[in-house]
């Protein structure tokens, strides 16, 4: 079958879900006011609460909740097959994801700008709500491990993006003093902007010494150091530094300096890179097959697996943490809501979607799906490089070099995970500020001393040596758990947009349904990874690490849903 014809028709699907269903949504569910004054203006402070142009903002909102996540999970659920992983993404952006990110932000919207957990208090009890805030701070801190964790490694494996990674920042800082001090416009700027960063990619990919390669600087993959560290540690160990160093900034300057220029930059990166992948298949235009079985998948079933190994590109609890904690402060009008929440799930569904095109018609191009897919830990280890290779297979179609389009394709992605990096340690502070108020620790409520405990604790997870992979285990261990507590957090989600709607009077259906789907293959899904996977009672070995986690997350979450459904029986008998 044409890869090609599987992704136009998948397009389409998309297509049709925003034109018709997202304006089902706003005008008979969530019933958006156009006069309606949002928290951007109401409570404007000129760092967090900023009005921002609804394309501006969708560019903010695309690249926090892209990351490297659609990515990450697609590449590794190829693993069952292309079939399972498309039509989980295709459907679940439709009906979950786009009404999850759509709802959570009108939701917060509603509510002066708050997030979702401290909804949770107004919603299901103030009990429900700390729950909550705790299950969101340990997800948002995964997020930082696991994201730094990834830049990381394709700073080491793609020394070539690094040079324009960099140039970007002092030149969003740029368009951002320019927009606000002056109202002038962003689009031309940005263009420059990225002119700039691609032809830097494009020379380094040529020129070995605008390559900061670390590895080598010290002394290679095999050296050991004095430290006792190999070259490659100690790259990873100085990038984590430097990234460290930047959230801390990034996440503490006003919104509309460095977070909006530069989300707007990456928006249109990420409409380019769309547009060269899906124009590279189009002309190609390659088969898609089944790939080769592997032979111990009745090992690790799809079922219920792939819907946690693909959220982000079906559905994201860290969306709704990204739509209520930075998107809602800054959206000028509220009918806004559906272009950025619900265009942004498309988005992020057709970056899954042509993940998983490019890596299966790369196997079936070079045969060697079962070198990279041998095991489903494998395909964990390897699945961010090789869609890569394969996103740059794709771009030749349109005569870009390999060595260029591997090049921009992984300065893309990097992009994408910076921004969703520091956005999720600027949510982390909100968490830790609103945990200080509640428990009256006055230096949680500060901003740089809130920043410095979450870039802390990150760059700690991120940092565990245990495991197979040395130095930097923790971002590589997490990523299991990060797609079931992320999932868990989902379903939690539309549970409080379904009460927030039954108090309105208005039809519930359509968040109950993927509510009870989520949440029931999520729980599943992490009662079998809590009590026999990482607990040592079945053939794993026991893992401290995530058990300890797992089941404080699990705990937490059956906790507040037990709570919501004892005051959504009470007020149904009332």
């Amino acid at each position: 079958m044409p890869a090609s014809l599987v992704a136009a028709l998948s397009l389409i699907l998309f297509f049709i879900g925003y034109r018709y269903y997202s304006k089902y949504l706003a005008e008979k569910i969530y019933q958006l006011n156009p006069d309606f004054m949002t928290p951007a203006h109401e409570f404007n402070d000129g760092r967090d609460y900023v009005p921002a142009n609804k394309f501006v903002l969708l560019g903010h909102h695309f690249t926090s909740i892209a990351g490297a996540a659609p990515i990450v999970g697609p590449a590794i659920a190829v693993y069952w097959g292309w079939v399972p992983a498309m039509l989980w993404v295709v459907l679940g952006t439709i009906f979950a994801a786009g009404v999850h990110d759509f709802g959570t932000m009108v939701l917060s919207v509603r509510n002066k700008g708050q997030s979702v957990g401290t909804l949770a208090d107004k919603l299901v009890g103030r009990r429900a709500r700390l729950l909550f805030l705790f299950i969101i701070l340990i997800l948002v801190l995964m997020v930082n491990a696991v994201f730094a964790w990834v830049i990381s490694n394709l700073f080491i494996s793609f020394p070539a993006t690094v040079l324009s990674i960099f140039i970007q920042i002092p030149l969003a800082i740029w368009i951002g003093f320019r927009a606000y001090r002056k109202s002038g416009n962003m689009l031309i700027p940005s263009i420059i902007v990225l002119v700039v960063m691609y032809f830097t990619a494009i020379i380094a990919s040529y020129v070995p010494v605008l390559q900061i390669d670390l590895v080598q600087y010290f002394g290679g993959e095999e050296t050991v150091s004095l430290l006792g560290l190999t070259g490659v540690e100690l790259a990873f160990l100085s990038w984590i530094i430097v990234l460290m160093v930047y959230v801390y900034f990034a996440s503490t300057l006003p919104v509309w300096m460095l977070l909006q220029p530069r989300d707007l930059i990456n928006a249109y990166q990420l409409i380019l890179g769309l547009a060269i992948l899906y124009l590279g298949l189009f002309v190609i235009s390659p088969e898609i097959t089944a790939p080769p079985t592997n032979t111990d998948t009745g090992d690790v079933s799809w079922f219920p697996l792939l819907f946690i190994t693909i959220a982000c590109g079906a559905i994201s609890g860290f969306h709704g943490l990204v739509s209520s904690g930075t998107t809602a402060k800054q959206l000028d009008k509220e009918t806004d809501a559906r272009f950025v929440g619900y265009l942004g799930a498309i988005g992020e569904g057709s970056l899954a979607l042509i993940t998983i095109v490019a890596i299966v018609t790369y196997f079936n191009t070079t045969g060697e799906f079962l070198e990279n897919y041998h095991s489903f830990e494998a395909a964990g280890a390897t699945g961010l490089n090789i869609f890569v290779e394969g996103a740059a297979h794709l771009a030749t179609g349109l005569m870009i070099p390999p060595e260029a389009a591997q090049t921009i394709i992984a300065v893309i992605v990097i992009s994408f995970a910076a921004t969703t990096l520091d956005t999720s340690v600027r949510l982390m502070r909100y968490i830790l500020n609103e945990l200080g108020k509640e428990y009256n620790v006055k230096p949680l409520t500060q901003l740089h001393t809130s920043t410095m405990v979450a870039v802390g604790t990150s760059a700690a997870l991120v940092l565990l040596p245990e495991g197979p992979r040395g130095l930097g285990s923790g971002g590589y261990l997490l990523w299991p758990l990060f797609g079931t507590s992320n999932q868990l957090l989902a379903g939690i989600s539309l549970l409080l947009i379904t009460i927030w709607l039954k108090r309105l009077g208005r039809p519930i259906i359509y968040t109950l349904v993927p509510m009870i789907f989520v949440l029931f293959m999520t729980i599943w899904a992490m009662v079998e990874q809590v009590v026999f996977d990482w607990s040592g009672v079945g053939e794993s070995d026991f893992n401290l690490l995530l058990f300890s986690f797992g089941a404080i997350i699990l705990g937490f979450s059956l906790w507040i849903m037990l709570e919501a459904f004892t005051l959504f029986r009470r007020k149904s008998s009332e």
